[in-house]
């Protein structure tokens, strides 16, 4: 017959089990690599508000400065490619497909910063109340985009610490062998040298 208290004694070391694993941080991974990925939803979503503005920018300059077309053409075209490059779960996790989204988003801010420099040359168009009204939307969606990929940094650099340091590395290499490192966001050189988007409608100080 059974002994009652060896049998106590194994239900005990059963319900106490789940929750000495997650003492352990056996849960760390799963909830950090969650968190990493709606931040990757939220760049996502900023980068995608910002495609969604540029076909109506891009008509209003037209209206006013449609000599400016080799802009208006890039600027397209840059969109396109933009929003052509497959992004899909596995983006983070794979370095390649990540640096041709982070690219296409690159190059698409430089020739956006062209277009709307454009503005200076034209008063007509500096005073153009869609204009205007697109312009604070896409200053606004720029700090959306720079602040969601910094909070997805973040989260990203906390999930691959995870991976990293003990205990958690054991639970990465044992119950999550298929968890992968995820790709951060860099400063391209692209980036750094492409033009300043002005926001300012008042004419240029002289220098």
């Amino acid at each position: 017959m059974t002994n009652p208290f060896a049998r106590a004694a194994r239900w005990a070391v059963l319900l106490m089990l789940p929750i000495a694993l997650a003492g352990c941080g056996i849960n760390a991974i799963p909830t950090k690599q969650e968190a990493a990925k709606a931040a990757w939803g939220d760049v996502q979503a900023a980068y995608q508000r910002r495609a969604d503005l540029i076909p109506n920018l891009v008509a209003t300059v037209k209206g006013y400065a449609a000599q400016e077309k080799s802009v208006l053409v890039e600027v397209t075209q840059a969109r396109a490619s933009a929003t052509q490059v497959k992004v899909d779960a596995s983006t983070i996790t794979d370095p390649a497909a990540f640096q041709r989204y982070q690219q296409a988003q690159d190059k698409l801010q430089g020739v956006l910063g062209r277009l709307m420099l454009i503005q200076e040359k034209y008063p007509d168009l500096k005073s153009d109340q869609n204009f205007l009204a697109l312009q604070s939307q896409i200053e606004g969606t720029e700090n959306r985009i720079n602040i969601a990929r910094r909070d997805y940094n973040a989260a990203v650099q906390d999930y691959n610490t995870t991976l990293r340091v003990l205990p958690t590395s054991i639970w990465a290499a044992t119950f999550y062998s298929g968890a992968k490192p995820m790709t951060l966001f860099t400063a391209s050189d692209a980036a750094q040298s492409a033009p300043t988007v002005s926001f300012d409608t008042s004419a240029p100080a002289a220098k």
